[in-house]
């Protein structure tokens, strides 16, 4: 196997072990909306890394852990809709960070690699990283998993048996905003979401409690990242996109199959 492609393989199949768990979360709580409004944010921190100097990939952390902060802190008011609130900052980050970026001199910025990701330029530097982030994620979540489970199921309830639902919620939204910046680089701004979404929807029909369906995500999940990998080398088509597709082909099969059964 190709060296890169190997890096590129790892660095995928990395991503969906904790794509898959927060995926979860994201589809009961019907929270598709917010993680878009993360993902949108990561460009901004793009530019801010261009503009100050600053590794873009601490730039990406930064704006989308901000984002997800104010989000947090907005959500609280009562004057405007949730979904109305998420879309304004979703199309004004992305548009502010555009923006931005055309003020960089000097840079040449290949705003499409992080648009719809690069995953195939992946090195062994930028792996480690990953493995670190993804490390980090999955022993928070495992951390969370209970009390985030019983505030999903009934909130009143949690906060009955003492659960602290703010913390708990603010420490899952950041864990979301680290997924994107460790994800923007494979995946890309504009298909993350799919990512977190689409092996998650997949493996709902077939699991029967929380945690099998976290498990059938990472295995849909891994099952899309090789699956459009391989496309994208004997077909040569760009590689973020192949596996959303894959990841979207595997979702419809397993809707034929389920219900054929």
């Amino acid at each position: 196997m190709d060296d890169f492609l190997l890096r590129a393989l790892l660095a995928g199949l990395a991503l969906v072990l904790i794509a898959g768990p927060l995926g979860v979360f994201i589809i009961w709580r019907r929270m598709a909306y917010f993680g878009d409004t993360l993902s949108h944010s990561a460009i901004l921190g793009v530019a801010l890394g261009f503009l100050l100097s600053i590794d873009i990939n601490i730039g990406i952390l930064v704006s989308t852990v901000l984002v997800a902060i104010l989000l947090i802190l907005a959500q609280r008011q009562k004057q405007l809709g949730s979904d109305t609130l998420l879309g304004i900052m979703a199309h004004s980050a992305l548009a502010l960070g555009l923006v931005l970026i055309s003020f960089v001199k000097g840079v040449r910025v290949d705003i499409e690699s992080w648009l719809f990701g690069d995953i195939l330029s992946v090195s062994w530097n930028d792996l480690s990283m990953i493995g670190i982030g993804v490390a980090i994620v999955l022993v928070v979540l495992a951390i969370i998993w209970k009390p985030l489970l019983s505030l999903t199921v009934h909130e009143e309830l949690a906060r009955v048996e003492g659960v602290n639902v703010a913390l708990v919620s603010a420490v899952y939204t950041l864990l979301i905003a680290v997924l994107v910046a460790i994800a923007m680089k494979i995946i890309g701004a504009l298909l993350i979401t799919s990512l977190l979404i689409i092996p998650a929807a997949t493996a709902r029909k077939f699991s029967n409690n929380p945690e099998q369906m976290a498990v059938f995500a990472v295995i849909s999940g891994m099952l899309a990242v090789v699956l459009g990998l391989g496309a994208s080398y004997l077909w040569d088509t760009p590689a973020g996109p192949s596996i959303v597709v894959a990841a979207s082909g595997l979702f419809l099969v397993s809707q034929t199959f389920r219900n054929r059964r």
